[in-house]
């Protein structure tokens, strides 16, 4: 009898990871990176302050159309609770401007609502505050002194993820030297680089910058800097300086849909040889498989039960 028992424990001891090698593989979940910030009812403005916007010279401040959006998207300025938008004449805003009005106000609200996400967001990676000749993929980001600059090139590399998050997180500055840039490469986008500022971001004169500035206090874009995202300030100004700003659409990544191969305008049918099966979620002959030595354990069983009654 305990010769018996053991054989039956020896076979499920074998069995179990042969069954293990076969059942894991196909119980994979793909990772996901975390979710971009929700911007709400902020994601159309362009520029948006809290006391008060002044602008000199001809700065350009633009929204764009994307997937099947018609017409322009982004490119609002709102102010609340201030009111004064100074040197507003010289800047030409392809969208509406809301000053201290109730679309200002939503906007503000949803405002404080992404700065807080972005705040919260983990886990976290520590990195140095100098961001300048460095490249980074997708993550969440602080540094050791509350502060990031950015002199020369900052490379942001999506690894092909259009849906690759960046945040970057600050305790008190952001501040990028003039002349200074940020790249996105392998689908990195501005509409997924969101910058939380916990006092205030100073851009350098003829810098180009890429992503969404969410700072608690002021934004200064020095003469000459581009945008491509917000510049988004809770509580304070928004000082500009013939700058263009570009806040677009963010259109969703669809699954692609995989086209037939076509020769002369007919589809190509390709047949599978060799007893090739096609991969499935769980494919047919690893279940097949597994059967197979369910089967055997069990005949097995059986054998060793007659002989040793």
């Amino acid at each position: 009898m305990k010769k018996h028992y053991k054989m039956g424990s020896i076979s499920l001891f074998l069995v179990l990871p042969l069954i293990l090698m076969v059942a894991v593989p196909t119980i994979r979940i793909k990772a996901q990176g975390q979710p971009t910030v929700n911007l709400g009812k902020t994601s159309t403005f362009a520029v948006l302050a809290g006391s008060t916007i002044t602008n000199t010279g001809a700065t350009k401040i633009n929204g764009s159309a994307g997937g099947n959006i018609n017409g322009n998207v982004g490119g609002d300025v709102g102010l609340y609770p201030g009111t004064a938008f100074t040197g507003r004449s010289s800047a030409t805003i392809s969208g509406s401007v809301h000053l201290a009005d109730t679309v200002a106000i939503a906007a503000k609200n949803d405002l404080v609502t992404a700065y807080n996400d972005a705040a919260g967001r983990t886990p976290v990676t520590r990195i140095p505050s100098e961001l300048g000749n460095t490249t980074l993929t997708p993550g969440t980001y602080d540094s050791a002194d509350g502060t990031f600059k950015i002199t020369g090139s900052l490379t942001l590399d999506a690894k092909g993820d259009p849906d690759g998050v960046f945040v970057f997180k600050t305790a008190s500055s952001l501040i990028t030297a003039s002349s200074s840039k940020v790249n996105v490469i392998n689908s990195a986008r501005f509409c997924r680089i969101f910058w939380k500022v916990g006092s205030s971001a100073t851009l350098g004169t003829n810098s180009t910058f890429v992503g969404h500035i969410l700072a608690l206090t002021s934004i200064a874009a020095k003469t000459g800097a581009t945008v491509q995202g917000q510049l988004l300030a809770r509580n304070g100004a928004v000082t500009l300086d013939n700058n263009t700003i570009t806040n677009g659409f963010c259109e969703t990544t669809p699954i692609p849909t995989p086209k037939p191969a076509t020769q002369s305008g007919k589809a190509i049918t390709k047949t599978v040889i060799g007893g090739k099966l096609p991969k499935t979620s769980t494919p047919l002959y690893k279940v097949l498989f597994i059967g197979s030595i369910l089967t055997v354990v069990g005949a097995l069983g059986l054998i060793n039960r007659k002989h040793y009654e």
